[in-house]
C-alpha cells in the first residue's frame, strides 16, 4: 500500500494534535482527583520512586540485592493497597488515575512493529477523503445513490441491449472493481459523451477505495499535464514536483476530462508515460474521457492508444445528458 506523503503529513498532523489533546484531558483528570485527595500525588510520587529503586538496585554491583528489592516490593504494594483504598473512598474506579493509550496496538504513536497501525490508517483515510472532497462531490456521490432511472429502457440496436441495461452492467462493474479494490486490480476507460455518470462513479470508486486507506488521486487531464510540464521545464510551485511523484505513486490514480486539454506533443508524452509507468508497476488507473476508443490514437500517441486499448477494461457509458434531464424537470 502506498501512502501518499501530503496526505500522511496531514494525517500525523491531526493524529499528534488528538494525541496532545488526549494527554492534556488526562492531566485535567487527574489533577481534579489529587485536589479531592492530595496523598493520592503523593503516593504516585512515592510509586515512581520505588520503581526507580528497585531498577538500581538490580544492577548494584557487590552486594546482594534480594533483601532490598524484597523490602522495595513490600513498600510497592503497600502504596498500591492504600491508594485503592482513598479511591474507594472517593468512590472513583481503581484505574482512574492510570495514562491508558487510545491505541492498545501501538501505544498511540502511530506505528506498530515498524509499520503503520491502523489507528494512523483511519486518520490517513478520513484526510484523504476530504482531501478528494474538494474536487469530488462524496458526500452524495455514492454507488448507494446512483440511480439508472435517468437512462432509458428502449433497445438500442448499436448495443444490443437498452442503455439501462448497460449502464446497469457498467455499475456493477465499478462496483465490484472499488469493493475487491487491491494491488494489480487493473485500469478502466470509462468513455462517453458529457453528462452520462462518468464523472459520478469515479467518486463512488474514489469514496470506497480512499474508505479502506488507499492512497488515491482525483485530478484533471489538464491539471495534470500542467504539472508535469511545470516540473519538465522549471516552473514549479509549491508542491508541483511532489504532484507529479504523487500522479505516479499512488495506488489509484484517476484522470478526469481525458481529450479536453490543449493537446501537444509534450501531452502525448506525458500520457504515454503516465499510463506505461502505472501499468509496469502495477499500479491502477482509471481514464475518464468524452473521446471514443477509436478516437484516443488519432489525438495522442500511437503506443499509448494500445497500452490503454490492450490493457484497460473498457466501460461505455451511453444514453442522454443527465444534467439536461435534470434541467427538464425541474
Amino acid at each position: 500500500m502506498a501512502y501518499d506523503g501530503k496526505v500522511m503529513r496531514q494525517a500525523l498532523q491531526r493524529f499528534e494534535e488528538d494525541r496532545r489533546a488526549r494527554e492534556e484531558r488526562d492531566r485535567e483528570r487527574r489533577e481534579s482527583v489529587f485536589r479531592r485527595s492530595p496523598r493520592l500525588r503523593e503516593i504516585e510520587m512515592e510509586l515512581r520512586s520505588t520503581m526507580g529503586r528497585l531498577v538500581t538496585a538490580a544492577f548494584r554491583r557487590g552486594v546482594d540485592p534480594a533483601g532490598e528489592i524484597a523490602g522495595l516490593r513490600r513498600e510497592n504494594l503497600r502504596l498500591q493497597w492504600e491508594r485503592q483504598s482513598l479511591l474507594n473512598e472517593l468512590g472513583l474506579p481503581e484505574d482512574c488515575l492510570e495514562e491508558k493509550p487510545a491505541c492498545a496496538l501501538c501505544g498511540d504513536t502511530g506505528y506498530r512493529e515498524g509499520r503503520v497501525c491502523r489507528c494512523l490508517r483511519g486518520y490517513y483515510a478520513r484526510e484523504q477523503q476530504r482531501e478528494l472532497s474538494r474536487m469530488l462531490d462524496l458526500g452524495t456521490q455514492s454507488f448507494e445513490t446512483f440511480s439508472l432511472d435517468w437512462y432509458s429502457e428502449e433497445h438500442n440496436p448499436a448495443l444490443g441491449i437498452s442503455a439501462r441495461e448497460n449502464m446497469d452492467w457498467v455499475y456493477r462493474s465499478c462496483k465490484k472493481y472499488a469493493e475487491n479494490f487491491g494491488p494489480g486490480s487493473g485500469s478502466l476507460l470509462l468513455t462517453g459523451k458529457p453528462g452520462l455518470g462518468k464523472t459520478f462513479l469515479s467518486a463512488a470508486i474514489a469514496r470506497e477505495v480512499s474508505g479502506e486507506g488507499w492512497s488515491v488521486v482525483y485530478d484533471t487531464a489538464a491539471h495534470i499535464f500542467d504539472r508535469f510540464e511545470s516540473r519538465k521545464f522549471g516552473r514549479e510551485e509549491g508542491d508541483g514536483g511532489g504532484d507529479v511523484e504523487r500522479v505516479l505513486n499512488c495506488d489509484l490514480l484517476i484522470l478526469d476530462d481525458l481529450g479536453t486539454e490543449l493537446t501537444t506533443a509534450f501531452v502525448q508524452s506525458a500520457l504515454y508515460q503516465i499510463v506505461n509507468t502505472r501499468l509496469i508497476e502495477r499500479r491502477s488507473t482509471i481514464l475518464s474521457t468524452n473521446l471514443m476508443p477509436s478516437e484516443l490514437a488519432q489525438r495522442y500517441s500511437p503506443q499509448a492508444a494500445s497500452r490503454i486499448e490492450g490493457e484497460y477494461q473498457l466501460l461505455p457509458f451511453v444514453g442522454e445528458d443527465i444534467r439536461r434531464l435534470k434541467r427538464e424537470r425541474e
